[in-house]
């Protein structure tokens, strides 16, 4: 069951308060390149992003928020390290969120500016907590950047924002370690009723950081914990928002894109599937209605879990058939059978 978080709006986008877990993702341009930012977020949007951060390394990135606002139409995240002033410049230049991370934001005065500027511009905060940026003198004590570190840490930072009276808190705590990550946000979500932001910081490339962050993720959302999530890639953002939305409807929590089901292949194919399956999921990606797919090499489970999809392929000796809400359409040979299929698919579609 998932605990009830108090709401936090970044513009139009609810955050906790049980409304649907939100997909973010963050530029890997740098944001002073107007052109190339502009044309990643709006990728990123057409893939289902709800929520986009942007760094923001020095006077030029902040002023450049202006420019990409007014051309772009999801929320936007400054992500700020270091640097409290670029956080109250963000502010001024219209972002919908701040991201800052108190173990390298310093001493306390500066983060208090930034809460006051963001409370008099009606701006939330996300409190983001990383296992490889935690306070000098902490990590003394516990020696490494173990689930009580982290959690220490954060609830100093959390002190501050109460007693300045500022409470349109986000809260994350990604490690690396994905088991430590899971026990902290355990902690988190039993004490405290802010949103939580989940992800596994600096998973890797698209294939481990995927599996990592599956897991991670799949473990608390499946326990309820999670308001927002972000798969943390080493690779193009689109695929971090693909992924996101593979991980939610896996565990039935958000239903947006075709998923894709394919047999493993064994000496009972007859025909090229593995090439049949790719060509399937590189068409899927340019549509978004949510719809189960299936491509299967033989008779054994073809025609059974075809019809369970509601599009499917099941094949026979270099030949197949097309299934449509479990019914067959229709028997094409191997080459023409992706065509047949996503005629099959195009049509039930338009005729909804």
């Amino acid at each position: 069951m998932r605990k009830l978080k108090r709401l936090v709006e970044v513009d139009s986008v609810k955050i906790g308060a049980n409304n649907p877990i939100v997909v973010q993702s963050m530029t890997k341009t740098k944001t002073r390149d107007l052109k190339k930012t502009i044309n990643q977020i709006r990728r990123m949007q057409r893939a289902g992003c709800e929520v986009v951060r942007v760094a923001l390394v020095n006077r030029t990135d902040a002023e450049a928020l202006t420019y990409i606002k007014k051309r772009v139409s999801i929320p936007i995240v400054a992500d700020i390290h270091f640097d409290y002033r670029l956080a109250l410049k963000a502010i001024d230049a219209g972002a919908d969120k701040i991201r800052v991370n108190p173990g390298n934001i310093g001493n306390n005065l500066r983060l208090i500016k930034v809460i006051e500027k963001a409370k008099a511009f009606n701006v939330p905060i996300r409190v983001g907590v990383n296992s490889g940026s935690l306070p000098q003198s902490i990590l003394k004590r516990y020696k490494h950047p173990t689930p009580e570190a982290i959690m220490e840490t954060l609830e100093s930072s959390l002190k501050i924002f109460k007693e300045n009276n500022f409470d349109k808190i986000v809260i994350s705590a990604k490690g690396a370690n994905v088991m430590d990550t899971v026990a902290v946000y355990r902690m988190i979500n039993k004490k405290y009723d802010y949103p939580l932001h989940l992800g596994i910081t600096e998973a890797g490339l698209s294939f481990r950081g995927g599996i990592k962050s599956a897991v991670g993720l799949g473990i608390l959302l499946n326990e309820g914990i999670g308001d927002t999530i972000r798969i943390s890639l080493t690779s193009d953002p689109v695929m971090e928002v693909v992924a996101a939305y593979e991980i939610l409807n896996a565990l039935r929590l958000r239903q947006r894109n075709p998923i894709l089901i394919s047999c493993p292949i064994c000496g009972r194919c007859e025909v090229n599937l593995g090439k049949i399956a790719r060509a399937v999921e590189s068409r899927l990606h340019t549509y978004s209605d949510f719809m189960k797919v299936a491509v299967m090499g033989c008779v054994v489970n073809g025609p059974g879990e075809a019809r369970e999809a509601d599009f499917g392929i099941a094949c026979g000796k270099h030949t197949g058939i097309v299934f449509a809400k479990g019914r067959e359409i229709k028997r094409v040979r191997e080459k023409k059978l992706v065509d047949a299929l996503f005629e099959v698919i195009d049509e039930n579609i338009n005729n909804r």
